[in-house]
């Protein structure tokens, strides 16, 4: 399996940008305002529901790797969908900013004839959360 992979250099020291990624206050700001909760603890878990296209998506993330301020990494599935994906984030130093990537495994063992488990909309949606929302809000938090 190939990952879906999205990157951004973001102008913030490393560790802002890591607790934008982990801390659940500023997770509900730039990626899903649904999250209920979110700990950067190997065998935490989440879910929450997310509408698209008429149909309730309910999100579950289970965090499988924490290495702090280099690397997260969680499950994520859809109970009343089969399949599972893996999604990471990792972060490098990059100039005087932060070079955050995504790599996304599995979107291919979801149903593929829904619109929303195509390999297109998950790359859309990885582009518009990390290269235009937390990219946004990173930068509004460091002007």
């Amino acid at each position: 399996m190939k990952p879906i992979i999205v990157s951004q250099t973001l102008n913030a020291p490393r560790e802002k940008v890591w607790s934008a990624l982990t801390n659940h206050e500023e997770m509900v700001q730039w990626y899903f305002e649904q999250i209920a909760d979110f700990k950067p603890v190997i065998g935490f878990s989440t879910a929450f529901d997310v509408t698209s296209g008429g149909r309730i998506f309910r999100h579950q993330w289970e965090v499988t790797e924490v290495v702090p301020g280099e690397r997260i990494t969680y499950t994520w599935n859809y109970p009343d969908y089969p399949g599972e994906g893996l999604v990471t984030f990792e972060l490098e130093k990059d100039g005087d900013g932060t070079l955050v990537r995504v790599l996304n495994w599995g979107i291919e063992t979801f149903p593929q004839e829904i619109p929303e488990f195509s390999s297109a909309s998950c790359k859309a949606g990885w582009e518009y959360f990390i290269q235009g929302r937390l990219k946004e809000y990173i930068e509004q938090e460091t002007s």
